[in-house]
């Protein structure tokens, strides 16, 4: 990442607005910007497959859900940010991951310049690749703060997206059984 042409960027938008890039107020803002799109975008340096390799033998077959897990991303036909909760399950075929590895493979992939479409793909289609279940649902709901704060200016509207894989593409009850699961 290159924080000295965030930092230029940051300068130009705050005199393309008409701010004094030499008020007191502004005048480290550049470098607070650029130290928080470093944290906000940390993602696009990290490999989220990566935390899903070490895995654990195991017997059960039976549905794994995790839910209400919290994420923050940064829309990128706006740069603004979208949060919510992203809630996945999958069936093993005899291997499992640790629970914190889905929660930090969620986060590697909402630290990315994102639409919430897509990160719902790209964390099922990261597990189904590595840990080859049987099946995998993610839903995410998000608050999208391009709706919030400008445009149609809708607070607290949520947008609510989910994938299936394998075994839960074609099984209605089990797709409901987690949807009703995560009410």
């Amino acid at each position: 990442m290159d924080k000295e042409k965030i930092e230029q960027g940051v300068r130009l938008i705050l005199d393309g607005i008409g701010e004094d890039i030499k008020r007191e107020g502004l005048i480290d803002t550049p470098k607070r910007v650029a130290k928080m799109y470093e944290e906000c975008f940390s993602g696009l340096y990290e490999d989220a497959k990566e935390h899903l390799k070490k895995t654990f033998t195991s017997k059960n077959n039976e549905i794994i859900i995790e839910k209400d897990i919290s994420l923050y991303s940064i829309c990128e036909h706006h740069l603004m940010p979208f949060y919510g909760k992203a809630h996945v399950a999958y069936i093993p075929d005899g291997k499992v991951v640790g629970l914190s590895k889905l929660a930090r493979s969620v986060d590697v992939f909402a630290k990315r310049p994102q639409i919430q479409e897509q990160l719902t793909n790209q964390i099922a289609d990261s597990i189904m690749e590595i840990l080859k279940p049987k099946g995998v649902i993610v839903a995410i709901e998000a608050e999208h703060m391009c709706m919030t704060m400008r445009g149609v200016k809708k607070p607290g509207s949520k947008t609510f997206t989910y994938v299936c894989r394998g075994e839960f593409k074609n099984n209605n009850e089990l797709k409901n059984m987690f949807l009703n699961y995560i009410k």
